[in-house]
Parts: C-alpha cells; sequence; structure tokens
C-alpha cells in the first residue's frame, strides 16, 4: 500500500508540467519617431514565440513586453525589432514564477 501511494504521488509530480518562469521586460526603442512606429513594433514583438503580451508606449519610446523564458529570450526579442528596423536594448526586467 505504501509503495503504490509513493508511486502514485510520484507520478503525479513528474507528469505535471514544469512551471514556466514570465519574464517582464521593457526595452528602449530611440527609434521610434512616428505615430506608426508602435504598430509596427508591436507586430514584430507579437511574431516571437513564446510572447504573451507587448504594450508599446511612443511618448516613453519603449516597449513592455511578457514572455515565457523558456520559448525566447531577450536577445530574440531586441532582434525582432532590430529587423523590423527598430534598434532596441534592455531597458528594464521583472520576473515572475507562474
Amino acid at each position: 500500500m505504501k509503495k503504490s501511494l509513493i508511486t502514485a504521488v510520484l507520478f503525479t509530480l513528474f507528469s505535471l508540467p514544469a512551471l514556466a518562469a514570465q519574464k517582464t521586460v521593457t526595452l528602449s526603442v530611440p527609434g521610434m519617431t512616428c505615430s506608426a512606429c508602435p504598430i509596427t513594433v508591436k507586430a514584430a514583438l507579437k511574431r516571437v514565440d513564446g510572447v504573451s503580451s507587448v504594450q508599446v508606449r511612443y511618448e516613453e519610446r519603449d516597449a513592455t513586453v511578457i514572455f515565457d523564458d523558456e520559448k525566447t529570450s531577450v536577445e530574440a526579442l531586441t532582434q525582432a525589432t532590430t529587423n523590423a528596423g527598430y534598434p532596441s536594448t534592455l531597458k528594464q526586467t521583472l520576473e515572475k514564477q507562474e
């Protein structure tokens, strides 16, 4: 009985998905010079696998991105904006475990 209980508990623990760490980063995007620029930056970031949310602020020239750090990285995010014509750099990072 004890052995089957331990087996059941271990099976349950190992069958649960690993807890993915969601990260929130703010990227500085100084090249946004018109009101249409944020649309392009947001679209580029949303296409990156693992990105769940993007908020772009034209006035502050930045973009806040929430993403799964097991699927993508800050480097991939900055590369996406650069490929869209808007080079960016890391401004701020927040980590959140879910």
